[in-house]
C-alpha cells in the first residue's frame, strides 16, 4: 500500500472514503456534523474504537468514516497510531482502493511537529496490513486497498506531511523486513539462507556484509557459534554488517543480534508444545537487519556495525552436552549446565568479537529468557547495562515509538548464581531472576565500551494481535534503535 500526501480541500477530494477523527467534546461532534452533511449523527460518541460509517450521493467520495479518538486531553501520537491502523483495517475489510484521511492538527495538543503526526499515521496504517501469507497455496487475492492520501487544505503544511511519510516509511519497510524474517518457517531460514537475504539486502541498500563460515569460525575461536551449532547439520554463519563508514569520525554505534533459527533446546530439549514458535528464536538478528533496511534507507550520517552469530540448536550425537566447558573468543570459559541456554553462549562470542571494532556502544537484542516474559509480559523489553546515559536515550527513544523498555538491575549479589566449579562462569543460574542472571552473563564477555542488553523475549513474539502488530513476529526493536540511531551522538 502506498501512502502520499495531497493539499486539497475535502469537497475536492477523489477516493473511495474521507476518514475524519473525532473526539469526545462538543466541538469535534460539530464538525462531524458538518462533514456529514444531511445525515444526522446518532449513536456516536467519539470515544476510543468507536466508528461510524456513513454513505452520501457524492461520486467523488461515496463515504466518510468517523473514528473515534476519545478525550482530547489523553490523546497520544501512539493513540493516532491506532486509531490510524482502525481506518486502514477498515479500509481494507470493505476492499476500498483508495481512501483520504483528513490531517488532524494536533501539534499544540500533543507537542509534536507536523512530520511526527504525518509519521504516526503513516506508521498505523502500513503496519497494520501486515501478513505473512507467502505459504498459502490457495489462489491469493492482491489486496484492493491500495492507496491512502493525508489530505491538508493548507499548503505550507504539505512538505513536512510528506517528510513524516518518507520517514515513516523506512521504518515500516526495515520493520517488515523483520517481521518476515521472524516469521518464515526455519527451511526456509537458517544459518546459510540468512546470511544470503543480508547480502541481498545490502546490496539493494549500499551497506556492506561479509560472512564467515564453518571453518572461519573455528579458526576465530568462536567457540559458543560451533558448539552450539554442533547437532545441526546445517552449518553456522558468522554475519558481518557495516553501514556509514565515511560518518566513522562521529562515533561507531555496533548492533549484535541473537541469530538462532531454530531453537529445539538441544539436549536439554523443549516441550512438544508451542515448539514451532522457535523459529522465531532469531528475532535479534532480524532486528539488527530491520535496523540496518531502515538506517540506509533513510541516508543517516551514521557508522554501524553489525554483528549477527548463526546457527541452530538441534539435539544428535554430535550436540553439545550438559556439564561441557566452553571457551569463547576472548579466551573466558563458560560450563554448559543447560543447552537450552544456548543463546548467551553465541552472544559472548559476538560481544566479544565487536571489541575489534573500537565501538562507542554495543546494544544487543536477544529473545533470551521465558524469565523476562514472565516479569514483564508482552508491553516491555528488558533492559540492563554498564551505561545509564544509554539507557536513559533507549528509554526516550522507546517512548517515541512506543516500543518501550524497562530497565533491570545487574547487581552483582546475582553473580553468586551463576558460578561455576570447573569454569569462569556458567550459562544458567537456576529459577530465580533468570532475565538478569542472563544479562549478567553477557557483562562476562563485553570490552570495555559502553554496553545495553534488550532481552526482547516477550517482545518480538507475540501470542495475540495487536492494534498493528500481528501475531508472531513483531519486528520489534527496529523503530526503536532506529529512533536511537537518529538521535544518537558520541
Amino acid at each position: 500500500m502506498n501512502v502520499s500526501s495531497l493539499t486539497a480541500s475535502p469537497s475536492s477530494v477523489r477516493t473511495d472514503l474521507i476518514a475524519v477523527y473525532s473526539f469526545q467534546d462538543k466541538k469535534s461532534l460539530a464538525d462531524l456534523s458538518a462533514l456529514s452533511g444531511r445525515h444526522k449523527v446518532r449513536d456516536f460518541s467519539g470515544k476510543e474504537g468507536e466508528m461510524l460509517l456513513l454513505y452520501g450521493e457524492e461520486k467523488s467520495s461515496p463515504r466518510y468514516l468517523f473514528v473515534g479518538a476519545g478525550a482530547s486531553g489523553s490523546f497520544s501520537i501512539e493513540k493516532l497510531r491506532r486509531a490510524s491502523a482502525a481506518i486502514a483495517k477498515k479500509c481494507n475489510s470493505l476492499h476500498l482502493q483508495s481512501a483520504a484521511i483528513l490531517f488532524p492538527e494536533l501539534e499544540t495538543m500533543l507537542s509534536a511537529t507536523t512530520a511526527d503526526i504525518a509519521a504516526a499515521i503513516t506508521e498505523g496504517c502500513l503496519l497494520s496490513l501486515y501478513k505473512f501469507d507467502k505459504y498459502f497455496t490457495v489462489e491469493k487475492k492482491k489486496p484492493a486497498f491500495k492507496e491512502i492520501i493525508i489530505v491538508t487544505a493548507k499548503k505550507n503544511m504539505e512538505k513536512d506531511i510528506r517528510s513524516g511519510i518518507t520517514k515513516a516509511a523506512a521504518l515500516c519497510a526495515g520493520t517488515i523486513h523483520a517481521r518476515d524474517l521472524t516469521n518464515a518457517p526455519s527451511n526456509e531460514i537458517y544459518p546459510d539462507t540468512l546470511a544470503k537475504n543480508i547480502r541481498k539486502t545490502g546490496r539493494a541498500l549500499n551497506f556492506s556484509v561479509q560472512v564467515y563460515d564453518k571453518k572461519k569460525i573455528r579458526s576465530l575461536g568462536l567457540g559458543g557459534v560451533i558448539g552450539v551449532s554442533k547437532g545441526s547439520t546445517n552449518d553456522p554463519r558468522f554475519i558481518l554488517l557495516e553501514y556509514g563508514k565515511q560518518f566513522k569520525k562521529s562515533g561507531t554505534i555496533a548492533l549484535v543480534g541473537k541469530g538462532v533459527t531454530f531453537d529445539t533446546g538441544g539436549i536439554s530439549i523443549k516441550p512438544a508444545a508451542g515448539m514451532a514458535e522457535m523459529k522465531m528464536d532469531m528475532g535479534g538478528a532480524a532486528a539488527v537487519v530491520g535496523t540496518f533496511h531502515s538506517v540506509a534507507a533513510l541516508g543517516l550520517r551514521k557508522h554501524l556495525i553489525g554483528v549477527i552469530p548463526a546457527v541452530e540448536n538441534m539435539p544428535s550425537g554430535s550436540a553439545i552436552k550438559p556439564g561441557d566447558v566452553i571457551i569463547h573468543y576472548n579466551g573466558k570459559t563458560s560450563e554448559v549446565d543447560n543447552t537450552d541456554a544456548e543463546g548467551r553462549l553465541i552472544l559472548a562470542d559476538a560481544l566479544s568479537y565487536v571489541s575489534r571494532y573500537s565501538p562507542d556502544v554495543v546494544i544487543d537484542l536477544a529473545t533470551l529468557t521465558g524469565a523476562c516474559v514472565v516479569a514483564l509480559g508482552h508491553h516491555a523489553t528488558g533492559m540492563m547495562g554498564n551505561d545509564q546515559p544509554t539507557m536513559d536515550a533507549l528509554i526516550i527513544a522507546g517512548n517515541n515509538t512506543y516500543e518501550r523498555v524497562w530497565q533491570l538491575p545487574l547487581f552483582e549479589e546475582y553473580e553468586k548464581q551463576i558460578k561455576s566449579d570447573i569454569a569462569d562462569v556458567k550459562n544458567v543460574g537456576g529459577r530465580w531472576a533468570g532475565a538478569i542472571t542472563a544479562g549478567l552473563f553477557l557483562k562476562k564477555f563485553i570490552g570495555t565500551y559502553k554496553w545495553v542488553h534488550l532481552d526482547i523475549a516477550g517482545t518480538a513474539m507475540l501470542e495475540e494481535h495487536q492494534e498493528y502488530i500481528p501475531r508472531g513476529g513483531s519486528g520489534v526493536g527496529v523503530r526503536l534503535l532506529t529512533d536511537f540511531i537518529a538521535n544518537w551522538k558520541k
